[in-house]
């Protein structure tokens, strides 16, 4: 808990020094109802998380120069959000975002909580691959508490899909498109992936939880994914910043995930299937041990992959793997 609460004091502390004018340690402690010590403290702690600051006596502190660095006060200075963002909580390092997520929500985390990291040690991706999560990428995941059957959840990663998609576009107008069923794109790699997990009885969900990780600061990747994985600075041929970003992202994922839990609309599905890359392609897939191919051709208001078989049948695709031509 004092973690947390020193969390809060850095932020604190930060926002005052955002002003841009020198402002003493007596001046903040009073500000804030805290000590000296606690002010300075921040302070150092500020430092190591790589702020410029300056001291002068008689003067007190001043904000020189800020790092490329995940902060929370950033990230929700004025972002006017309904269901994603009650809470947001940056962290260095974590196993996981999605299980850190599952370990609050058991603590009873509140519907909309954020956490996010730089870095994860064991994160993973569909069918339990190992999600390479080093340095450079931003992974993230949202708590949600929907009061619905678990059969109305099976479209809300495309509702995530779709919000990450516009939010990159409109941040850094790349032309990122979606990779049915939980990737974005940028021509033929990799910019982003997405787990939904979810806890439920039969009737009712308990949570779901959407992690999702974007490469952005990458400027190299290792040779067994060099081929179909990218990142926003190699595209972008600049560095974006992480807190703009993500506010970008939570600002963008909170009006798609919301129109979705108040139900698709046809403005919505007909959204999708403008940034799907999927569609319009060939694609193979594996359905009871028997290999099949086909045009991918139309997704449903559930978010079903539909796919015109050689054959000429139509199948609806939920799940599992799929191959696209022309895609990783």
């Amino acid at each position: 808990m004092s973690l947390y609460i020193g969390d809060i004091m850095k932020e604190k502390v930060l926002l005052l020094l955002k002003e841009g004018e020198y402002i003493s340690g007596e001046r903040l402690s009073e500000i804030l109802g805290v000590s000296r010590t606690a002010v300075w403290k921040a302070i150092n702690s500020l430092r190591d998380d790589g702020y410029e600051i300056d001291s002068v006596t008689n003067k007190g502190y001043k904000l020189v120069k800020k790092p490329n660095v995940l902060n929370a006060g950033a990230i929700s200075e004025g972002l006017n959000t309904k269901v994603i963002g009650t809470e947001i909580v940056t962290l260095k390092t974590v196993d996981s975002t999605n299980e850190e997520i599952k370990r609050r929500a058991n603590e009873n985390a509140e519907s909309g909580l954020v956490v996010i990291s730089c870095e994860q040690t064991a994160g993973k991706g569909r069918l339990g691959r190992k999600w390479t999560s080093n340095e450079g990428g931003v992974y993230f995941s949202i708590l949600l508490r929907p009061e619905l059957p678990p059969s109305d959840i099976s479209g809300i990663t495309l509702a995530a899909g779709m919000g990450v998609c516009l939010a990159i576009r409109k941040f850094t107008g790349l032309d990122a498109m979606i990779k049915w069923p939980n990737d974005v794109i940028i021509g033929s790699k990799k910019i982003c992936g997405i787990l939904t997990e979810m806890t439920a009885q039969t009737d009712m969900v308990d949570f779901v939880v959407i992690g999702i990780g974007i490469n952005v600061l990458q400027d190299s990747f290792p040779e067994d994914i060099a081929y179909k994985a990218t990142s926003l600075k190699i595209e972008k041929k600049s560095e974006p910043d992480l807190s703009k970003l993500m506010h970008e992202v939570i600002a963008m994922l909170d009006k798609t995930i919301l129109s979705y839990l108040f139900g698709i609309s046809q403005d919505d599905l007909k959204l999708y299937k403008s940034m799907c890359a999927t569609i319009g392609r060939e694609v193979s897939l594996t359905r009871n041990g028997e290999k099949l191919s086909g045009e991918a051709i139309d997704i449903t208001p559930d978010g079903e992959l539909v796919v015109c078989l050689d054959d000429g049948k139509k199948i609806n695709v939920n799940s599992g793997e799929v191959t696209v031509q022309g895609i990783y």
